[in-house]
């Protein structure tokens, strides 16, 4: 391609609506534009990078074994429904009508839908196993969409779905996905982690994400070097940390905390520790009210508590008049004793000895309480946030934490949707039984980002050999010399019949011009034409060399096709 043709605006300044880096570069790199919130337009060179990407995926999903198809993006609510997702995906899926009044929606995934498609077209159980996949775009209205492609309301995602008449079989189609995705994710260049995850809308038991560690990712990874235990924070097991405290049961005492409404503030009030306070936190988990009690220096896991609790919704804070009704005290006072709603406490809280709680008085707290005499918690599980430091749940050394992009996610579904679509299948025995489904994705737009976030410098994208929109720019450093013109034209024709994706930079343009953009656009090798050409010898650079090297014409062109086969 000759960059005079090249769509690639590419901008010296960083736009004011990029937040991250990778958002900053695609849009100087002239690869992406954006048209609304979270939406965006893929110019030539962001297109050749997100088509690489999606082959890469297609090739190892198919040498899985897997079988590509495409579903519709316009989808009826019935399928939905009848999962009973269509109201769990709640605001975060765009329905509409069609000129009928019949509901429709924009499809965030497609279980339900591949679920039916095997129902209504597999006729006999001889025909499983059977894994089928499709690249295709999804919407989901994000409350706020963000940092360009990480998250968006519109974006390019593969969804894959196992289909198996044993667990046994899952268990092998599960692996077979697995072993796809790290094949995946190393051809793309990514430095990722796998950890152990919540299912959350998805259903399911068993369930894997492949994270991208980066300061601007949106998830928490907590891990353990010596053992290689990896979980988000959402799943990530908490094993207790024993605190000092007196021992034996002091008397019960009630003592006046005015305006000390925070943990902060009582610590300072009372001139203590926060891990020798509980706090109690009113939640709304669907129709009801509940109150959640952690230590004073933890944070309550939400999506831990979403799932003990079995809502529908995410549990959220109750109003504070609502906590007003139910402890009869401003909120920053509430406490277990003599509270009317169920009590769950995270499993720390029954190791704690004369500990400090909101009295449900305003400006007043007890001191000295103990589980047993003075309440009784009506539910004690695991429902805190892992924390830098804590103890791995599988070899007793410290936990590291860290942010990560989610890029991968594999679920053990089950028999969630085949139960409530009705995909059943004869088994060995001959008897009828639930089909059994697995379920994978990839974020294909996402792994763009992520692949930038890990690979930048100072001067723009640094990509992956593999999904590069070009392999190599040959820049003559005055294209009006007409020695140069023509070593350059001839050294990118070469480039091109030994299989190369090259750039011819012909532009009018200033060398130092042309240098920074093939730098910002993070082409892996740059070729330079200049006066040395009268010898033979041309500039040969890697985009993270330092300097470049002095090559003859078929020493650079033997270099660049090496560098590509490794």
């Amino acid at each position: 391609m000759r960059m005079s043709k090249l769509l690639m605006p590419t901008l010296r300044e960083v736009p004011a609506e990029a937040e991250i880096v990778s958002h900053q570069l695609m849009l100087r790199a002239g690869m992406i534009r954006r048209l609304a919130a979270g939406i965006y337009s893929y110019l030539p060179l962001g297109l050749r990078t997100l088509k690489k990407v999606e082959n890469i995926v297609r090739e190892e999903m198919d040498r899985a074994g897997a079988l590509e198809l495409l579903m519709p993006a316009l989808l009826p609510a019935e399928s939905y429904q009848a999962s009973g997702r269509w109201e769990v995906f709640g605001d975060s899926m765009f329905k509409l009508h069609d000129r009928s009044g019949r509901d429709f929606c924009l499809g965030p995934t497609h279980e339900e839908l591949f679920t039916e498609t095997v129902l209504n077209e597999v006729r006999s159980y001889k025909e499983y196993p059977m894994t089928l996949y499709q690249i295709q775009t999804k919407y989901r209205d994000e409350g706020r969409p963000r940092f360009g492609l990480m998250r968006g309301r519109e974006f390019v995602m593969k969804d894959a779905y196992s289909f198996d008449l044993t667990k046994e079989g899952l268990d092998k189609s599960y692996k077979a996905m697995f072993d796809a995705y790290c094949r995946i994710f190393t051809r793309l260049g990514l430095d990722f982690t796998i950890v152990d995850a919540d299912s959350g809308a998805m259903g399911g038991s068993g369930s894997q994400e492949f994270m991208v560690k980066s300061p601007v990712g949106e998830d928490g990874i907590a891990y353990c070097d010596a053992c290689g235990y990896a979980a988000n924070y959402e799943k990530a097991e908490c094993i207790v940390s024993e605190k000092q405290f007196p021992e034996g049961d002091l008397p019960l005492e009630k003592i006046d905390t005015p305006k000390a409404h925070t943990i902060e503030e009582l610590t300072e009030f009372l001139g203590t520790e926060p891990h020798v306070f509980a706090k109690t936190i009113i939640y709304k988990a669907d129709d009801k009210y509940i109150a959640v009690m952690v230590r004073g220096d933890r944070e309550i896991n939400e999506v831990k508590l979403k799932n003990l609790v079995g809502c529908t919704d995410d549990p959220e804070l109750a109003a504070p008049s609502v906590v007003r009704e139910l402890t009869h005290a401003e909120v920053g006072f509430a406490g277990p004793i003599g509270l009317e709603i169920p009590v769950y406490a995270d499993k720390e809280v029954t190791f704690m000895k004369n500990f400090v709680v909101g009295a449900n008085e305003t400006d007043r707290h007890y001191r000295n309480v103990n589980i047993g005499r003075d309440f009784e918690p009506d539910v004690v599980a695991d429902l805190r946030l892992v924390e830098e430091g804590d103890v791995c749940p599988r070899c007793g050394q410290q936990i590291k934490t860290a942010q990560g992009i989610e890029v991968g996610h594999i679920f053990k579904l089950g028999t969630k949707y085949s139960d409530a679509l009705g995909l059943k299948a004869l088994d060995e025995n001959g008897d009828m039984t639930s089909v059994i489904m697995g379920c994978y994705g990839i974020g294909v737009t996402r792994c763009i980002s992520a692949a930038i976030e890990q690979n930048h410098d100072e001067n723009g994208i640094i990509w992956p050999r593999s999904i590069a929109p070009y392999q190599v720019c040959v820049v003559p450093v005055n294209y009006k010399d007409e020695q140069q013109t023509e070593a350059a034209e001839k050294l990118y024709e070469k480039l091109l019949d030994s299989g190369l994706e090259a750039l011819l930079d012909d532009r009018a343009e200033r060398a130092g011009v042309k240098f920074k953009d093939c730098d910002l656009i993070g082409i892996p090798l740059r070729i330079v034409v200049g006066k040395k050409i009268g010898d033979g010898i041309v500039e040969f650079k890697e985009r993270t060399m330092p300097e470049p090297e002095l090559k003859s014409i078929d020493e650079a062109i033997s270099a660049a096709v090496d560098y590509f086969k490794e």
